[in-house]
């Protein structure tokens, strides 16, 4: 059976989802291509409370990405839920909801989410993240507690199905 173009993106965006459930951004990057058109940077400058919401391109930048998006929660206290895959030849959007803690501010936040992926020749070539930025830059507004990464990673949106 040969693949197709609806196949290709639900498999590389379900192999996305499990990865990202399991917390390991150099694999979550694996699947980017070398440069990616990405749109998680509200607003255009990023955002100085929120210090992975800001402009991407390249495939190491995606790593940096989700390293940072995972070691500024709190490890254990975050999820979400996938609510639908929807594929349209090579594009995918996941919907869903974020569910975390942020580590300096122990702030919980539920955010809504909707993902756009391209994908192409089985890598993902468009990133595009529509949320709830600013609950998420509200439970990360300052306190008198900084922030500190940590190398145990927590679940930002939680395995397909849960």
């Amino acid at each position: 059976m040969t693949s197709t173009p609806d196949s290709d993106a639900r498999a590389v965006v379900t192999e996305f989802l499990h990865r990202l459930a399991q917390a390991e951004p150099n694999r979550i990057a694996e699947l980017f291509a070398e440069n990616v058109d990405w749109q998680l940077d509200w607003p255009d400058a990023g955002h100085p409370a929120v210090p992975w919401i800001r402009q991407r391109s390249t495939r190491a930048d995606v790593a940096d990405h989700f390293r940072a998006l995972h070691d500024f929660h709190v490890p254990g206290q975050g999820g979400g839920t996938i609510t639908k895959i929807l594929v349209d030849g090579p594009d995918a959007v996941v919907l869903g909801e974020i569910n975390q803690t942020v580590r300096a501010t122990g702030k919980k936040y539920t955010a809504r989410c909707a993902l756009h992926f391209t994908v192409e020749s089985g890598v993902i070539t468009r990133y595009h993240v529509y949320e709830d930025s600013l609950t998420v830059a509200q439970a990360f507004a300052e306190t008198s507690q900084r922030a500190t990464p940590s190398d145990n990673a927590a679940n930002a949106f939680g395995a397909p199905g849960r």
